[in-house]
């Protein structure tokens, strides 16, 4: 893996580009919230396919203190985040397919 990825100083947030499926003991706004084809609550996301409760204007989380369960459990630095920005990486800026998890 490159140095990039390893350093999380140089994080561009990739993880805010995946599909985060909501439980329901999650306390979201709905004006977050979207409902896939397949019926699932989820966060939504804007244009580009980033989280809409990403305040671009101080570059984190708008709702960090209640956000959903999954992305408390997203593991900054550990071997899914290294290997989704690899995969990142090895496609270019906003290069990487979203999934869901």
């Amino acid at each position: 893996m490159s140095d990039h990825v390893d350093q999380c100083d140089a994080c561009d947030a990739v993880c805010c580009r995946l599909t985060v499926t909501l439980q329901s003991e999650d306390d979201i706004p709905e004006r977050f919230t979207d409902i896939t084809d397949a019926g699932l609550r989820v966060m939504a996301r804007d244009e580009e396919g980033w989280c809409v409760a990403i305040d671009a204007a101080r570059m984190c989380c708008s709702i960090y203190e209640t956000r959903p369960e999954v992305c408390r459990r997203f593991a900054m630095g550990g071997p899914y985040c290294r290997e989704i920005r690899a995969e990142y990486a090895d496609h270019g800026a906003r290069g990487i397919p979203l999934i869901m998890y």
